[in-house]
């Protein structure tokens, strides 16, 4: 079940500077809110396949359902109910508002892994 895949790993790390360069420097009306979140599931599926021989659908599956929990709970105020609306890097991390198009965006990273992975194994 462990493994390590260093293509996925390197995926990983790129993905995640990306979204620590987008999180601190871009604040635009389109990078930031929708790019930011379509890769950010593409980041923590990557992660995953980096130390864990699981299947593909099954994982794309649950980080969609992880992403949709973290959107629930900003729709629950989660930062203040925690008391960490002070911190800029919770408030980051986690987010302060739902949004039905961060739904979309998840989706679509989602559907851009489900697509890239059928489309290796060919």
């Amino acid at each position: 079940m462990f493994t390590f895949k260093r293509n996925y790993f390197i995926i990983t790390i790129l993905l995640f500077v990306i979204e620590v360069v987008i999180a601190l420097y871009v604040h635009d009306r389109i990078i930031r809110p929708y790019i930011g979140d379509v890769l950010v599931v593409i980041l923590i599926y990557c992660f995953i396949k980096s130390f864990f021989r699981v299947p593909e659908t099954p994982v794309a599956i649950g980080v969609l359902l992880f992403a949709f929990l973290v959107e629930t709970l900003q729709y629950l105020k989660i930062i203040e109910v925690l008391g960490l609306q002070d911190s800029k890097f919770f408030r980051t991390v986690i987010g302060t508002s739902f949004a039905w198009m961060d739904i979309l965006t998840y989706i679509i990273g989602i559907a851009i892994v489900i697509i890239v992975e059928k489309s290796r194994k060919k």
